[in-house]
C-alpha cells in the first residue's frame, strides 16, 4: 500500500476550512482530476455519504464511487474511492492559532500489480504524489479565498 502525507498551514480558522471542504459542491474546484462530484443518496455530507465522481484522467474519463468513510466535524474528512481508481484521501484540520489552521493531507493507494505494474511503480508513485500536492495546494488556496469573502457567514 502506497502512502503519502503533506501538511501545510492555511490562512483561515478550522471552522472555515472545514466548512468549505465539507461542501460537496466545491470538491471539483480543489480535488485534482475531479470534474464532477454528485451525491447518490439522501445524505449529501458526513459519514456514509456516497458520491458519483467523474474523473478527468488523460485519455480516460472514469466514473467512480466515492464514500465519506471518516468524518468528525472540524477535525477530519476521509474520502474513499472505489473502482478502478481506488484509494483514500484523508484531510485533517488542526488549530494553529491566530485564525490559522494546519491542513494535513494523506493518500493511501494500492500500487499496481503484476510485472507491468511493478515496472510502472515509480511512475505511479510520482503521479500520486503530484496529484496529492496539487490537491492540497489548490484546497489551501480555495479555503483562503473563501475565507476572504462574505460567503463564510452564509454557508455554515
Amino acid at each position: 500500500m502506497g502512502h503519502i502525507k503533506y501538511a501545510s498551514d492555511v490562512g483561515a480558522p478550522i471552522e472555515v476550512a472545514f466548512t468549505y471542504t465539507d461542501n460537496h459542491l466545491f470538491v471539483p474546484d480543489w480535488m485534482f482530476a475531479v470534474a464532477g462530484f454528485e451525491p447518490t443518496g439522501e445524505i449529501d455530507h458526513g459519514l456514509g455519504a456516497l458520491y458519483t465522481t467523474k474523473a478527468r484522467v488523460p485519455l480516460w474519463r472514469p466514473t467512480v464511487v466515492c464514500e465519506i468513510t471518516e468524518y468528525r466535524r472540524n477535525v477530519v474528512i476521509g474520502y474513499t474511492l472505489r473502482g478502478r481508481l481506488s484509494g483514500t484521501l484523508t484531510l485533517r484540520f488542526d488549530p494553529l492559532g491566530y485564525g490559522r489552521s494546519v491542513l494535513t493531507s494523506e493518500a493511501e493507494y494500492a500500487p499496481p500489480s503484476g510485472l507491468l505494474g511493478r515496472l510502472c511503480l515509480g511512475l505511479v508513485n510520482s503521479a500520486v504524489k503530484s496529484a496529492l500536492r496539487r490537491t492540497e495546494s489548490q484546497l489551501r488556496r480555495e479555503i483562503e479565498e473563501f475565507h476572504g469573502t462574505d460567503l463564510v457567514g452564509r454557508i455554515a
